[in-house]
Parts: structure tokens; sequence; C-alpha cells
């Protein structure tokens, strides 16, 4: 439980997690029915970009800064308008003021959701369980429990709503922790196979991706829609090249919507290489995925 996100909060990756979330939660909610969100690594909710661990790292700049900074003066596109007025509702001002404040995967959730609907959030780091239970108190839609997401995934599954998602993003920092993800998952989803999962994982080993796709699709679970983006070379595994979203159970027409999605934010955070002469740049590294990891049939 040594991982700390505030270290890395608005980072590029936390951008293509959080517009996919909001996609996904825009959708559950353009139906009646209530719905429910289970977050399994809820961390604390919203994150000050001006702390010391955050301006340390400065990945915030390389995030949801670049792509702010690339949208400045427009009207947010379709597929990402939902995310951004989130994030600008945390910080009291326009899509074009500063941002000070970055909602966590918690406060983005329930900044979408609706009368009725209901979100779990459970986090292991007893620190960061005491910062998100402050931030929920009184909230009687919000539920924070500081526990073990794997566990939590088979305390709280199934839910009383037929309908909602369960957010899965641990952060990595165990060797076995994909080994335990995809058990984790495998588990769930037997408990409640109509929910929508996703997962989030990183990018920075290759063949580390390619093994737990294989484990993934091993399991046998049907309709995983597969979307990754990565912003540098993968050349170098010390470092975060990208990330990827499997979504299984995806609601209708998710995939055009990541279509939109993908080369919007590829084109505005994917940093671009400077020509030999500094006088034209060209293309930005990295690229974007979208593909069934396993259809429906």
């Amino acid at each position: 439980m040594n991982y700390r996100h505030v270290y890395h909060a608005g980072n590029f990756a936390d951008v293509v997690k959080h517009a996919v979330l909001a996609l996904l939660l825009e959708r559950l909610g353009a139906k009646p029915a209530p719905y429910f969100v289970l977050d399994s690594h809820a961390g604390i909710g919203r994150y000050d970009l001006a702390s010391e661990p955050s301006l340390r790292t400065g990945e915030a700049a390389g995030g949801i800064g670049r792509l702010r900074e690339a949208l400045a003066g427009q009207t947010p596109p379709p597929e990402l308008a939902a995310y951004l007025a989130a994030v600008a509702a945390l910080n009291d001002g326009g899509p074009d003021g500063e941002t000070r404040w970055y909602p966590g995967s918690p406060r983005l959730a329930r900044a979408l959701m609706r009368p009725g609907d209901r979100l779990v959030l459970a986090e292991a780091h007893p620190e960061d369980s005491r910062t998100l239970k402050r931030e929920f108190a009184g909230d009687a839609q919000v539920q924070v429990h500081h526990r073990d997401g794997y566990e939590a995934l088979r305390a709280f599954l199934p839910p009383a709503e037929r309908r909602g998602l369960v957010l899965i993003d641990p952060p990595y920092e165990d060797a076995d922790e994909a080994e335990r993800l995809v058990a984790g998952l495998a588990g769930a989803h037997r408990r409640w196979p109509t929910g929508v999962f996703a997962l989030w994982y990183p990018i920075k080993e290759r063949a580390w991706v390619w093994r737990l796709h294989e484990a993934l699709a091993a399991t046998g679970i049907r309709r995983q829609l597969l979307a990754e983006l990565t912003i540098r070379p993968e050349d170098d595994w010390r470092r975060l090249n990208g990330c990827g979203m499997i979504v299984i159970n995806p609601p209708w027409r998710l995939d055009g919507a990541l279509a939109e999605l993908l080369p919007r934010l590829h084109r505005a955070l994917a940093p671009a290489a400077a020509a030999a002469g500094g006088s034209h740049e060209i293309a930005a590294a990295g690229g974007w995925t979208l593909d069934w990891l396993v259809p429906e049939e």
C-alpha cells in the first residue's frame, strides 16, 4: 500500500481513464432505472494539483493541462463534454479556467450520478480511506469502506440494482497484481454477469500487456472491448508509455464513441517531436487501438 495517486493525478492516463468512465456513466444515465457503481481502488476522491507531490512530478501539465490547452476557446466535443464539465465544476469555473482540483474516479462518478443512483467506494490505504470518508461525509448516495479492493468485489456484488458499473483500477505495485485482477474479475463476473466492468491497466512492457490480454480472454467472458492509447514509443519499459481499458458488457454504441474519443485524445496528449532544425513538427509518437479482445460470439 505504498502507492499514492496524488503524484500522478490528472496525468494523461487519468485523462484517458476518466474520459472513458464518463462515457460509460452517461450511457447508464440515459435510462431511467437507478444504477450502482463500485470503485474497487478509489483513492481520495479529489486531488490538489497545487500540492507539493503533484508539483514535484508535474504530470498533470501533460494530461488535463495539455487537454484543456488544446481545447481552449472551443466548445467541448460531445465525447468529452461530461468529463470536462465535471472538471470545471470542481474548480468553480468555466471550461477555460484554472484547474487547481482534479476529480478522481469517485468524484467524477458522483458528478454524473442522479438521485437514486448509488456509489460504493473501497480504499485499502488507511490514510486515503479517511480522506475519502471526509470527502463524502453526509452524502447518503455514497458509501466508503476501508477494505481491499478485491475483497470488495466479493462483498458488494451483486448489488440490489440490476444495472451498474464496476471500475477496477489497482496500483499495479505488486508483482502478482495482474493475476489478482483477472481472478477478481472472473469471480465478480460470475456473481454479476450483466454488470458493466471497466479495467484500467498501464502500458510499459508490451509483453506484460499481451500476457494480461491472454489471461482475460482465457476467462471465457464474452464481450470484452479493448481501448488503448500510447503517447510514446514502447521502447523503454521503465516509463509509462500509455494505458488501456478493457470494458466488459459495454453499453450500446460505446465503441462508436470511443472511435471518436481516442484519436482526439491522442492528438491532444501525445507530445509532438521537433524535427531537425526545429522549423516544424513531425507526427506525435504512440497511437491508439480499439478492438474486441473477445467478441460477443
